[in-house]
């Protein structure tokens, strides 16, 4: 590839204003750099860590929000779904479905986004093994949709605890679909601070460089205007105000390594 997949955005639709904003920034972003950001967000969590924690506007009002960056900035859209039924719904707004990790091994909604003939991006269960991931992607091809995306979130290790194994990564490459690296999913604490998931965003950058340095197609990271203040996720989404330096050193290693491959 020339160059690398990017699939930046908010970890959840907090408001139309914020969503609006957030887009208004990475498409400077876009432009200044030369470079296609896929927009990523979700309408809803359905597997937040605690009944209390916001979960979204919900898929009409959250679809509706998506269309409107859609149309005014031009980004093909990446959100997730969590029941068939919502294949249906979001097929005809959005590029890209997403199925979350805690799904992957969900065989109707698998097949469900394989059928909507859109690009299918699947995020690897912490709890998989890279060589499993071939059941999911046969899911999908079995509907005849060969537009799959793999992406790498990391592993459990412990409790609270992921580790991303780079040899992992390599094996996912052997299926040969486009492998994908979640920078941020993967500094994540799950459950960490009791009823809501920690992280350590100081790593994500680090964990991103080791990435495209073993062949990875493109980054995934969730991104904030002010991740302090975040409904969800604030402790691994990085600041937008710091996206623009991060990504200029990510596609210049990504360029790198791909020139002396």
């Amino acid at each position: 590839m020339n160059k690398p997949i990017l699939i930046v955005g908010p970890c959840v639709i907090e408001s139309r204003e914020n969503i609006l904003a957030t887009a208004e920034e990475l498409n400077k972003i876009s432009k200044e750099l030369d470079i296609e950001i896929i927009f990523k967000s979700s309408f809803d969590k359905a597997n937040r860590s605690s009944i209390e924690s916001y979960r979204g506007p919900g898929i009409d009002e959250g679809l509706a929000i998506l269309k409107e960056v859609k149309d005014k900035y031009g980004f093909r859209i990446l959100t997730d779904v969590h029941e068939v039924w919502q294949v249906e719904k979001v097929k005809d707004i959005i590029d890209i479905i997403q199925i979350p990790a805690f799904l992957s091994r969900q065989t109707d909604l698998v097949v469900a986004a394989g059928e909507s003939g859109l690009i299918v991006n699947i995020k690897k269960g912490q709890f998989l093994a890279p060589w499993d991931v071939i059941n999911i992607v046969e899911k999908i091809k079995s509907t005849g949709n060969d537009k799959i995306l793999i992406t790498e979130r990391g592993t459990s290790f412990g409790y609270n605890r992921l580790i991303v194994d780079y040899t992992g990564i390599i094996e996912l490459k052997k299926l040969g679909y486009p492998v994908i690296f979640d920078a941020t999913h993967s500094v994540q604490q799950p459950g960490g601070l009791g009823k809501s998931s920690g992280g350590n965003v100081e790593y994500v950058q680090k964990l991103a460089k080791a990435a495209i340095s073993v062949g990875v197609d493109g980054i995934f990271m969730e991104a904030h205007l002010n991740p302090t203040e975040a409904l969800s996720d604030g402790k691994n989404m990085v600041r937008i105000d710091e996206l623009k330096a991060r990504l200029t050193e990510l596609i210049n290693l990504y360029n790198y390594i791909n020139l002396e491959a």
